[in-house]
């Protein structure tokens, strides 16, 4: 019995001890679970902190870690090809480790277009305007959203981001042309890039002298590529645009073909000005508008433009110097009796060289970058370009280019020194500024012996640089000669003015009626009403053009017409069809639309 009593005081004992155990462990479970619970929360405000140091906007990092796992990275690009395309993801990383963009897969991830291994043939995207240079080439990493649990913690970015390539922040023509045109047009493509979006640079490249300009986009503070790994090893944009419109630049450098023109230009000085004069309100600057007093007198109005026109002559201080830049200036005051204001990029700050552009009527500089700042001259102004000797003006037109855009309303002069006394060369300069020391001596003898640089490819041509980096002695009397002729063919006020860029609509009701005369002979008459939109408009001249051609002929037969209605006879077949085409023309060239193409029997 007693032995009964103790095996069972043993075995509750023993429960007791068990349940004691049981009651430890589960409190110890519950405590690490606990620990860990607030380890993971205390990483979370850690890094809820982080992403807060790069944006100011609130974001929920566990909402947005956990989007981010389940959903993974999604993109949808518009854009047939690399060179047009432009792409928003969601939750796109990039690993400062890798220095690489990351993909994260998961079921529910978006990639449009899905091209497989074409997305490396040669890439998804340019990253800058520049077309197809394989130094601005964009793709990114693959990796299956569950590989985020063995990676650092992400910080993330809640900003709308546009990611991009600067091409060459030194350049002031390549700040304008390559980065803010671009970026400007493309924020103004997508709503949400507005004036809170972030840009993010990925040149790797520094700030650079312009960067104030940059910052003009945006109200926040741009990013640089150097400053991602600051805040982590994994950053992720929740929304970021990558790539650029190029729907905006009209030069190509010569990378491919010597440097001009673009072959298909997109842009007018329409949107070149709207541009313009964004920048200036947000650099503060008024521009002085030329407004039309009504019953002012033609005379008081001339007078009136003649007291507030000005001269702008660029100075350089360092490199492609005009010698004689005091003569040069004394001799456009008296030739044109206007006042002459000199700007220099290295002594004064950007605001004020714009401000006083913004008011010229003639703008002097030696070929240079700093010519870009021609697109704040007002309409009707004057652009005059100074060449150094040997380069020739025809193959370096980038400002003729911009000048010459429709709507820019600028009128262009080129001076080229053919004297090549008047120059001073610098052969012992580094070869970026034009050195040619460091080649062989024939190289160097064939370069000092050529008076005119030939068409070459970008970028490093040591010719070109040695001409382009000469200063130069300005001819005065081959200068106002230049001058002189050049301003004789400047629009006058009145045609600039009237210029119109409004395109005619579809001709209306356009029918045919056709009539046999005899077995040989059949005439077609056309007939249409004028388009829509002309009745609203005041137009100088409307034609009408019409095409006819005999089904199944490759042929055809144009017409240019005053009137709404024509009979033709001369070449016209019995018993055939034809097919005939209508549009209306403004101001001879201003095309528009065809309407449906009629059939017509005779």
């Amino acid at each position: 019995m007693r032995a009964s009593v103790a095996g069972c005081r043993m075995s509750v004992g023993a429960l007791l001890n068990g349940l004691l155990v049981s009651v430890v462990a589960a409190l110890l479970w519950k405590y690490s679970k606990l620990s860990e619970h607030a380890a993971l929360l205390e990483e979370e405000l850690h890094m809820t902190r982080q992403s807060q140091e790069v944006s100011q906007a609130r974001i929920d990092y566990h909402v947005a870690l956990q989007a981010l796992q389940k959903h993974g990275t999604n993109m949808v690009c518009t854009g047939k090809m690399h060179t047009d395309r432009i792409c928003r993801f969601d939750y796109l990383c990039y690993s400062s480790e890798a220095e690489e963009f990351v993909f994260f897969h998961s079921n529910s991830s978006v990639m449009l277009p899905n091209l497989g291994s074409r997305r490396f043939q040669p890439a998804l995207l340019d990253l800058s305007s520049v077309e197809d240079h394989n130094t601005q080439y964009f793709n990114f990493l693959e990796l299956p959203a569950a590989t985020l649990k063995y990676m650092p913690k992400p910080v993330f970015v809640p900003d709308v981001t546009l990611i991009l390539n600067r091409f060459n922040p030194d350049n002031l023509m390549h700040v304008f042309h390559d980065d803010l045109l671009p970026a400007f047009y493309t924020m103004k493509q997508y709503s949400d890039l507005d004036d809170e979006a972030r840009l993010v640079f990925m040149e790797g490249w520094g700030e650079g002298p312009h960067f104030d300009l940059y910052r003009l986009l945006s109200s926040k503070q741009p990013l640089l590529k150097e400053q991602l790994r600051n805040f982590g090893k994994l950053m992720c944009f929740t929304k970021s645009y990558i790539g650029l419109s190029k729907m905006t630049t009209w030069y190509q450098y010569g990378f491919v073909q010597p440097q001009g023109p673009k072959a298909n230009m997109l842009v007018s000085g329409n949107e070149i000005r709207q541009f313009a004069t964004a920048l200036m309100e947000k650099m503060n600057i008024t521009r002085v508008e030329e407004v039309e007093k009504e019953g002012a007198s033609a005379e008081d109005e001339k007078e009136k433009e003649k007291k507030d026109e000005y001269i702008v002559v660029f100075s350089r201080s360092t490199t492609r110097l005009i010698l004689n830049e005091a003569e040069l200036i004394m001799v456009l005051a008296q030739e044109f009796q206007m006042r002459v204001v000199t700007v220099s990029l290295e002594e004064q700050s950007f605001p004020s060289i714009v401000q006083a552009i913004s008011g010229a009527s003639i703008l002097v500089s030696m070929h240079g970058a700093q010519l870009i700042t021609s697109l704040f001259l007002p309409r009707r102004a004057t652009v005059v370009e100074l060449f150094p000797f040997a380069v020739n003006p025809e193959q370096y037109t980038p400002y003729k280019t911009l000048a010459s855009l429709p709507g820019m309303d600028l009128h262009y002069i080129s001076w080229r020194n053919t004297i090549e006394e008047n120059t001073i060369t610098h052969p012992d300069r580094p070869w970026e500024q034009g050195g040619i020391a460091h080649l062989e001596k024939e190289e160097q003898e064939r370069i000092l012996a050529s008076k005119d640089v030939p068409r070459h490819l970008c970028c490093r041509n040591p010719e070109w640089l040695y001409r382009i980096y000469q200063d130069t002695l300005v001819d005065i009397p081959s200068f106002l000669e230049v001058l002189k002729e050049g301003m004789k063919t400047k629009p006058s006020m009145k045609k600039s003015k009237t210029a119109s860029i409004v395109h005619p609509g579809r001709v209306r009701e356009p029918q045919c009626q056709t009539s046999v005369q005899t077995t040989n002979e059949a005439k077609l008459t056309v007939s249409w009403q004028i388009p829509w939109n002309l009745k609203y408009l005041k137009v100088r001249e409307v034609k009408y053009e019409v095409w006819i051609q005999e089904q199944g002929e490759n042929t055809y037969m144009p017409y240019i017409l005053p009137q709404q209605n024509y009979t033709f006879s001369e070449n016209i077949k019995p018993f055939t069809t034809y097919l005939v085409w209508v549009r209306c023309i403004f101001n001879k060239s201003l095309l528009g639309p065809f309407a449906d193409v009629l059939m017509c029997r005779t």
